[in-house]
């Protein structure tokens, strides 16, 4: 939005764009990379060149819906939702050929046997990394859980390298785990047995997710991850934050009590609900809808 409305600073570091848009901490910016200096400042160059794009565009077309983003989309008059831009409920394609993986479509049938409602996702995108010990920590908490996850666990995913599992994890979660390299996320999330999404709050996951209804758990990254989990948990209120200690550790106990705390929350799966029949009706004939026929029109001309 900077590109037409300069925020105001309203504290210790935080800047507010609007009275009903979630204020950013400076630790929370697109481009804070404090430990990385050499990576923020890539991304602040970044930002930087698509500032200057976006004062030369007419319109920006937006993944997103004003009905999600009201507040924000009112800042900015070249701004033109037309989200969420999610694959068609009746694809027929067997494939989703936006992944950058091979996709473990095993875990369709193991979510089949699983009751409604019952199983935590878990996945972290594609670019997420984390410790081992953090590593550990997320698995020892999914366990004490005792409810049935699917997690996704790329080969990468400790630092750069193959994920292990502490001692007899993978034995004694066999009754109620899955653990797939890659998933078909968007199928996932239908599933009627998923009950939760355990998230880098990426923007796509945060736009699949929502749309079919899923509550979440966030668990940020970095670059915008940060802001989306403030919209989860503080405007839309659909989630909960695992927070981190003072060694900067999500612990076990700490993502069971968020899990046990999530699904026991009637108000945020209410509000997950509501939020899911908001975006299908911008989609089917509403105001996304329209304002790519708008669009789609003026190319015409």
């Amino acid at each position: 939005m900077s590109c037409s409305h300069v925020g105001n600073l309203v504290g210790n570091d935080v800047l507010s764009l609007s009275d009903n848009i979630p204020p950013w901490r400076r630790d929370e910016l697109a481009w804070s990379f404090p430990l990385d200096l050499k990576t923020q400042q890539i991304f602040f160059e970044f930002c930087l060149i698509s500032e200057k794009a976006c004062n030369q565009v007419k319109w920006l077309l937006c993944n997103t819906s004003y009905e999600l983003e009201s507040s924000a989309c009112n800042l900015n008059p070249k701004l033109l939702p037309v989200g969420p831009l999610l694959n068609a409920s009746n694809c027929k394609s067997t494939g989703n050929f936006s992944s950058f993986l091979c996709e473990d479509t095993s875990c369709l049938s193991w979510l089949n046997e699983k009751p409604v409602a019952s199983v935590v996702y878990v996945s972290f995108g594609s670019l997420a990394v984390f410790s081992q010990h953090q590593l550990d920590e997320l698995a020892l908490g999914l366990e004490l859980s005792g409810r049935p996850f699917l997690w996704v666990v790329r080969s990468d995913l400790a630092n750069g390298s193959q994920a292990e599992y502490p001692n007899g994890f993978v034995e004694r979660v066999a009754g109620i785990g899955k653990i797939v390299e890659w998933a078909p996320q968007e199928k996932v999330l239908s599933h009627p047995s998923v009950a939760c999404f355990l998230s880098h709050c990426g923007w796509n996951s945060t736009l699949e997710g929502l749309s079919r209804g899923v509550r979440f758990l966030c668990w940020p990254y970095f670059a915008d991850q940060f802001y989306n989990q403030k919209y989860i948990c503080d405007k839309w209120k659909i989630g909960l934050r695992i927070d981190i200690d003072e060694n900067g550790i999500r612990t076990r106990h700490e993502i069971k009590t968020k899990i046990e705390m999530l699904l026991s929350n009637d108000d945020l799966k209410a509000n997950t609900a509501e939020l899911k029949e908001m975006v299908e009706e911008s989609v089917e004939g509403g105001s996304s809808f329209k304002n790519f026929g708008y669009f789609t029109d003026h190319l015409k001309q």
